[in-house]
């Protein structure tokens, strides 16, 4: 897959660029490119169909043990290549470069291959993938795998749906019980002070009526009989 001697500079997630084509829509396949030194990296990547493919970024610099992702977007097409075979070729070069190294200035030799230069060179290939959800011709339905993601979310969000209106009712009734217990309350406690009240003023009216009644009069002490 690489070219190039000493030891490793990047390590790339996949040999293949698989996009899924759907007719007059773009496609995208992402690529991840991880820098296995402790150098900055510069890359740049190449293709056989420029015209064809979008690439971001499609040069840079990856900082020492840090990932960069590619994007590579195929254009809209306007017809299904024979077979869903493709020829077009990607290369991913990648180099060390000085620490202090700017991606917009890199030179124009950078990428270019010198005795006793360090150069890694990746060549991906391009792999065209049917949509598999796309609609049957020949009767109009959509692939069983499709009906049935379908209805497994009509479900969930049927069940949510439930869920949301059961606590939306059960939060109306708890806000009820909370304004009645609040006015048996408010009530009650009325009722309460009330009643104090009563037994206060009839305790107060029994003390004024033992004080101010007269003292009984004192009798004098019985005579002995007389013999």
């Amino acid at each position: 897959m690489a070219s190039g001697g000493g030891y490793k500079l990047v390590t790339v997630d996949s040999e293949e660029l698989r996009f899924q084509v759907e007719l007059e829509k773009p496609s995208h396949c992402d690529l991840k490119v991880y820098n296995a030194t402790d150098k900055n990296i510069a890359f740049k990547v190449k293709t056989t169909s420029p015209k064809k493919y979008f690439v971001r970024p499609n040069t840079g610099i990856i900082p020492p043990w840090d990932t960069c992702i590619i994007r590579v977007t195929l254009q809209a097409q306007l017809q299904h290549p024979p077979d869903m075979q493709c020829r077009d070729k990607f290369l991913l070069q990648c180099t060390p470069v000085p620490p202090n190294s700017d991606s917009e200035e890199l030179s124009a030799t950078t990428f270019n291959k010198e005795a006793g230069k360090q150069l890694e060179e990746y060549r991906l290939k391009v792999v065209y993938v049917a949509r598999t959800n796309q609609v049957n011709s020949d009767n109009n339905i959509k692939p069983t795998s499709e009906f049935i993601s379908n209805h497994e979310v009509q479900t969930a969000r049927a069940a949510r749906d439930a869920a949301v209106n059961g606590a939306t009712q059960l939060q109306q009734e708890l806000d009820m019980l909370k304004k009645r217990n609040q006015k048996k309350s408010h009530g009650f406690s009325i009722r309460l002070a009330i009643t104090a009240g009563l037994i206060g003023i009839m305790v107060g009216l029994l003390l004024k009526l033992v004080l101010s009644s007269p003292p009984p009069p004192m009798s004098s002490p019985t005579p002995p009989p007389t013999a």
